[in-house]
């Protein structure tokens, strides 16, 4: 899944950000709107991650949304 698809299916993908990542708000979530920097930011304020260290969590995560399908 690339970045186009989430943006474009971003309702139903925000419930699987959401379950992976549980302090992000619902706010932070429409906010995001499925831009990877948006989201990257929210990682980072919220777990403080570091840019690196969450850009590959999130990578991760994103290529087993793509096995899940």
């Amino acid at each position: 899944m690339n970045w186009d698809q989430i943006e474009g299916q971003w309702k139903e993908v925000k419930g699987k950000i959401r379950e992976k990542w549980g302090k992000l708000t619902d706010d932070d979530l429409e906010t995001i709107a499925g831009k990877k920097d948006r989201l990257l930011g929210k990682l980072q304020a919220h777990y403080g991650h570091k840019k690196a260290a969450a850009e590959a969590e999130l990578d991760s995560y994103i290529s087993t949304l793509d096995q899940k399908q």
